[in-house]
């Protein structure tokens, strides 16, 4: 199976068909490149906004783009189904029937069937500043390459939501994320490195990069794409499959292997999947003084 990883910047487009016109020609480039699949970071839908807004305002950046959420779903599904690629379209805003908006990431099959994956844990800029609400529980999807997760951004430092995928039987994790700082960046890679070791399945992360001066919830954007496996046997020593360039817009390419996951489970040098207990032990507190 072959990943690509769009690292994508954050410049404000002349308007709303230009936007989706950028992503269709990310996704011919990906088809071309003999990708299956096509990942988009979180809150790559925010740049949408940039189509009018020209000052920061958070509000208002919201507004614009829940509005749009339903044509820009309709466009997505028309990209998928016209380059026939799996696209992951990150993430959008989008406002539900009780009035709360919750960060919801698009997963398109090559058909145009559409489904999502809610992000569940806010950062504190989504929960206190931007009034994001938190969505519906991990799920799992059966596509023809293989069982598949999403872990949007700060849901995937939470090592239980991808130990949820993982038992429904995934074997590949995607994190689309949006990251403000490089210390936010790093929580994220170390993060999905941890969930591939204890996992023992793959984790492909995907940023948003770039600095959007006309916007308030987009305006630093830090990171690298980057693909991670278990360090162990069928994989690379370091557990690094693909790294991206830092901060740069640009289409990463991955090729990997779900049998390896399978064959690593039962053959690894350690077998964290196998070992793996759901139930925490009691920790009694000991003085020492």
């Amino acid at each position: 199976m072959r990943l690509a990883l769009a690292q994508f910047g954050v410049t404000a487009p002349q308007h709303v068909t230009g936007f989706v016109a950028r992503i269709a020609a990310l996704a011919d480039e990906a088809k071309a490149g003999g990708a299956d699949l096509l990942m988009l970071p979180e809150y790559d839908a925010m740049v949408l906004a940039g189509a009018e807004i020209r000052t920061p305002n958070i509000a208002a950046e919201l507004e614009f783009v829940t509005a749009q959420a339903k044509d820009f779903l309709k466009a997505l599904q028309r990209i998928a189904a016209g380059s026939q690629i799996y696209l992951l379209g990150g993430t959008l805003p989008m406002r539900d029937a009780d009035g709360k908006v919750r960060n919801r990431a698009p997963f398109i099959s090559p058909s145009g069937k559409l489904v999502f994956q809610d992000k569940q844990s806010m950062t504190r800029f989504e929960a206190e500043q931007w009034g994001i609400s938190s969505g519906a529980a991990p799920q799992v999807f059966a596509t023809a390459h293989g069982r598949i997760g999403v872990s949007i951004c700060y849901d995937s430092e939470f090592p239980l939501h991808v130990r949820a995928q993982v038992t429904a039987g995934a074997e590949l994790i995607l994190v689309p994320s949006c990251t403000d700082s490089i210390a936010g960046f790093n929580r994220v890679q170390l993060s999905a490195r941890a969930r591939a070791v204890e996992n023992q399945c793959i984790v492909a992360t995907c940023p948003l990069v770039g600095f959007a001066p006309w916007s308030g919830a987009i305006d630093e954007n830090h990171g690298y794409a980057g693909v991670y496996g278990p360090p162990d046997k069928y994989f690379p020593e370091s557990g690094i499959l693909v790294r991206g360039i830092m901060d740069e817009a640009e289409l990463a390419f991955a090729d990997i292997d779900l049998k390896a996951v399978a064959q690593v489970r039962r053959e690894g040098g350690v077998l964290n999947h196998r070992d793996w207990t759901d139930i925490i032990p009691p920790c009694p507190v000991i003085e020492l003084l």
